[in-house]
């Protein structure tokens, strides 16, 4: 099993009267992308400001590398090893994108070649260009480059993909993964639920500072024990009636659609087999749970269409 990079057991983070962090506990293991999932508000940032060395614990631990982010030694070991893309990371408008890089690089007494940088990120084309007129997925880009510029081992991603569009978001995605495949450690803040399934190798979901879930993808999907369920496009009445003789939950939709809620693999075959004997000829979706299922039983909030937490 890898060593812990991250220790955070009996978090807390007090304003006030308000608590933003509240006993959280985790590790995240070297080499792993760990995930922070939950709705605007729920804590992410403020976990990861902590972990940065940005912000001061009101109670518990919080430890990097094995060093705790409260002593003044240990801080500078941490801040020295680790990079950060912001959620608000925005370059320097008119300087080029080897412009921005380098003067993010200047920070640091080590560091990783520019060139090396603009090619392991794919923006050796774009290299001249000003950062002013780039779209907001190569944007990102150059923020994620600004991040690896010291070679850190842990990279902490904030809300990396909040605002792009569908498939900006996925080119930033295809970069996440190649940190991986560098064995950087990444502890990735999100609210998108597509984006923590299928890029993390564990998630921690977080809601009103508490983490509710703690696993891999496939933990939290079957833990939380979210059903699955086959549609049966334009079924009707007659179709509902068969599988009610086998199944609790089926519904019948305005258009017609027979929805049947299932618990297990093994009822999905069941009913397949059921539909079979019965020569039932109608267009068959089998829908397996997601994390947003985990959602919906563990937080209850709305969704949005394009998959984000409201």
């Amino acid at each position: 099993m890898p060593e812990p990079v991250v220790e955070v057991d009996h978090l807390v983070k007090r304003y006030g009267d308000l608590v933003a962090v509240n006993d959280a506990a985790f590790k995240v293991s070297q080499g792993e992308i760990f995930a922070l999932l939950g709705p605007n508000g729920a804590g992410k940032t403020t976990v990861i400001e902590i972990l940065e060395c940005l912000r001061t614990p009101s109670e518990g631990t919080a430890k990097v590398f094995d060093q705790d982010v409260t002593n003044n030694a240990g801080a500078r070991e941490i801040r020295s090893r680790i990079g950060v893309l912001p959620q608000d990371f925005n370059g320097l408008d008119k300087l080029t994108v080897r412009e921005n890089v380098d003067f993010f690089g200047a920070m640091f007494r080590r560091r990783v070649p520019t060139q090396e940088l603009l090619k392991t990120l794919g923006l050796e084309d774009k290299a001249k260009v000003r950062f002013e007129t780039l779209s907001g997925g190569l944007k990102q880009r150059v923020g994620i480059a600004a991040a690896l510029v010291n070679d850190p081992e842990l990279v902490f991603l904030d809300e990396p993909t909040t605002g792009l569009d569908p498939k900006a978001r996925r080119d930033v995605w295809k970069v996440i993964r190649s940190l991986k495949a560098m064995n950087k450690t990444v502890l990735l803040s999100s609210h998108y639920m597509e984006e923590a399934q299928i890029l993390a190798d564990r998630i921690a979901i977080i809601n009103r500072g508490k983490i509710v879930a703690l696993g891999t993808p496939h933990e939290l999907i079957d833990d939380v024990g979210a059903s699955r369920r086959i549609i049966l496009r334009r079924g009707g009445a007659p179709v509902a009636e068969l599988l009610r003789k086998r199944f609790d939950q089926v519904r019948v939709e305005e258009d017609g659609d027979v929805v049947v809620q299932l618990t297990g693999v093994s009822q999905v075959w069941t009913a397949l087999s059921l539909l079979a004997e019965a020569k039932v000829e109608k267009d068959v979706d089998v829908v397996l749970p997601t994390i947003e299922d985990v959602f919906l039983k563990v937080i209850g909030t709305r969704i949005t269409e394009e998959g984000e937490l409201a």
